[in-house]
């Protein structure tokens, strides 16, 4: 019997041991953005061993129940039940691995359940990435699996029957001892007797995020964050009614008290005009867009609420707040009940079109414009084949502003109209035409404004400009160089309006965020917008406390007067401020996730 402890007690250890190297190949990988020095890997190892003794127990649970079996029954087909387990497991354990380590530099966060939500769209999910990087990482896991699995297979060799003659107190003895190992692994599983049980954030121990990242195992992640995912609608509750009330009392004022008046018309055409993961770190590479904003209005301290193109499209469309873990846009039975500027619109006589050189299906968006209202939807199958594979997103933007221009033409003499546009080639893999630059995704930005510039001039140059207003605002911002979730500055966005509907050129430098836009839109146009809950008119005199809040996978920002503050919702606790405020902030921030995360639960 000493052999199937020696084979429970190695298989143990060769599943930790597996996890440690996964670290250590993670934090090599990641090397380039995130030098570490020897002292870290140590620490990374240390702090993360917790959640792999854990995930470890949960592998070695069935191999115990297998022996605790073989002292009664014993039979060859068991050794071949736990073979195929090991098989299973040893795959398991090097998808993850492999898909971490792999999505980290694009994600910045620890593989969970939020991946699965792109599995209904495979060819989009995969757009960011070569055919020769999936290839890849496929041989990575099937190497890898092969090397996991033949260490499990030299511990199961061990295993043996109990010995025929053995009295039956010996089989209960043995019995007993291993049920008591039952709740000693329940234990460990969850992390002690304590109130609280084994969680992500208990291995956090640094303010890099990065190095806290690196020690996160990513088997764990994923499992536990299936609870969470498996139901799309996640209420917070940090605080009861009254204090919440008491916090919130005056956040989100959605009154307009005429003041600044932006515009010559309040019925002007408008083209929105979503720029894909455009923060305003990338308009030194942008000159037409810094035209733009020199000739328009420049809102000089927007920020973006969310990370993602489905939450940011709904924040910007619907000025609605995003959320750490939900995408608002993939839910079907919510997106009928959000406000938006669309439907707004419709009311007023307007006609609406979208256009989007992808695949309008991805995430859900078809879903989401038709029912917020717009009325017409233009994306990749309206256009050849030849041009869908323009880009690996789909059809090239030089393609699409084409198009743009042609949708906006075509209302010479019709009815006012809401055109919106998503721009698709500033995004990972930065597959442009042009290469004036030797940073990639410089390009991809250059490019982009090349489009702007044409598109710009054609429109000038049109009988339509004088009652035209474009708004340029992007989705979401995205990482770049020292500009991560922990940068104060790197959810800075542009939102620039400009066009002959204009009334002059204008700065406006009050915080707000991209939620914001549909509010202030609307009040400039003398439209009511009372429906639009978290977005606020910030030209109106009633906008006094200026605040930009930004939700990113299981963490929430904000920036006001005072500075920046990042809370972890994770480690449950603030990691990043320049402020000597960041403890109220933090309870604002919080706040206002619990009364947006209420108000989502009914609608």
């Amino acid at each position: 019997m000493l052999r199937n402890i020696r084979f429970l007690l190695g298989t143990f250890l060769w599943t930790v041991a597996v996890f440690i190297m996964g670290k250590v190949a993670f934090m090599f990988y990641c090397r380039e953005e995130h030098p570490s020095s020897f002292i870290d890997f140590l620490q990374v190892i240390g702090h993360g061993i917790t959640l792999d003794l854990s995930m470890a127990l949960y592998i070695v649970a069935l191999p115990l129940l297998l022996v605790m079996l073989s002292v009664w029954w014993w039979h060859k087909s068991l050794t071949w039940v736990l073979r195929f387990y090991f098989v299973v497991v040893s795959f398991a354990i090097a998808l993850a691995l492999v898909t971490d380590t792999s999505l980290y530099p694009f994600w910045n966060f620890k593989l969970d359940a939020s991946c699965l939500q792109y599995l209904d769209t495979p060819t989009e999910a995969m757009a960011s990435v070569s055919t020769g990087f999936l290839l890849l990482r496929l041989v990575a896991v099937l190497l890898l699996t092969a090397v996991i699995f033949c260490g499990y297979l030299t511990k199961v060799r061990l295993m043996t029957p109990f010995a025929q003659d053995c009295r039956k107190a010996g089989r209960v003895g043995w019995t007993l001892a291993y049920l008591l190992c039952i709740p000693l692994m329940i234990i460990g599983i969850r992390g002690g007797l304590d109130e609280s049980t084994t969680n992500v954030g208990q291995v956090y121990f640094s303010q890099n995020q990065y190095l806290n990242h690196s020690a996160v195992n990513p088997l764990f992640s994923f499992i536990a964050s299936l609870e969470s995912t498996a139901s799309e609608d996640v209420t917070y509750a940090f605080y009861d009614k009254k204090e919440l009330e008491q916090i919130t009392d005056g956040l989100y004022d959605s009154e307009t008290i005429p003041g600044d008046t932006l515009l010559t018309t309040q019925r002007p055409n408008v083209v929105v005009i979503l720029l894909e993961s455009c923060g305003k770190m990338f308009l030194d590479v942008m000159p037409n867009l810094q035209k733009a904003a020199a000739e328009g209005v420049d809102f000089t301290r927007c920020y973006g609420n969310s990370y993602r193109t489905d939450r940011g499209t709904v924040s910007s469309l619907s000025g609605y707040l995003s959320f750490p873990t939900m995408s608002v846009m993939k839910m079907s039975n919510k997106v009928a009940h959000l406000s938006s500027i669309a439907r707004s619109l419709q009311r007023e006589g307007y006609t609406t079109e979208y256009l989007y050189g992808g695949d309008i299906n991805f995430t859900k968006m078809k879903g989401y414009l038709i029912s917020t209202g717009f009325e017409r939807l233009h994306w990749k199958k309206d256009y050849t084949m030849e041009e869908q594979g323009t880009s690996k997103w789909g059809v090239r933007d030089d393609i699409t502003f084409k198009t743009l221009g042609e949708m906006v033409l075509s209302h010479l003499d019709d009815k006012p109209f809401l055109i919106g546009y998503s721009t698709l080639s500033s995004h990972e893999p930065w597959d442009v035409p042009v290469s004036k630059y030797e940073e990639k995704q410089y390009n991809g930005f250059y490019y982009v404004d090349q489009c702007i510039g044409s598109f710009l001039r054609q429109m000038k140059a049109s009988p339509l400009w004088d009652n035209l207003l474009i708004v340029f605002m992007p989705d979401h911002s995205s990482d770049f160089h020292e500009y991560t979730e922990q940068h104060p500055d790197r959810n800075l966005i542009p939102m620039i309006w400009t066009g002959g509907a204009v009334r002059h050129p204008r700065k406006l430098d009050m915080l707000c965020n991209q939620s914001d836009f549909a509010a202030t839109l609307l009040g400039q146009m003398g439209i009511p917008h009372a429906d639009f809950t978290f977005s606020r008119d910030v030209t109106s005199s009633s906008y006094t406390y200026p605040f930009a809040v930004h939700m990113f996978n299981n963490g929430i920002s904000m920036t006001d007067s005072t500075g920046f503050m990042l809370y972890d919702l994770t480690a449950d606790r603030i990691t990043v401020s320049t402020s000597a405020e960041a403890e109220r902030m933090a309870r604002t921030a919080k706040a206002v996730l619990q009364l947006a995360s209420e108000d989502l639960s009914k609608k």
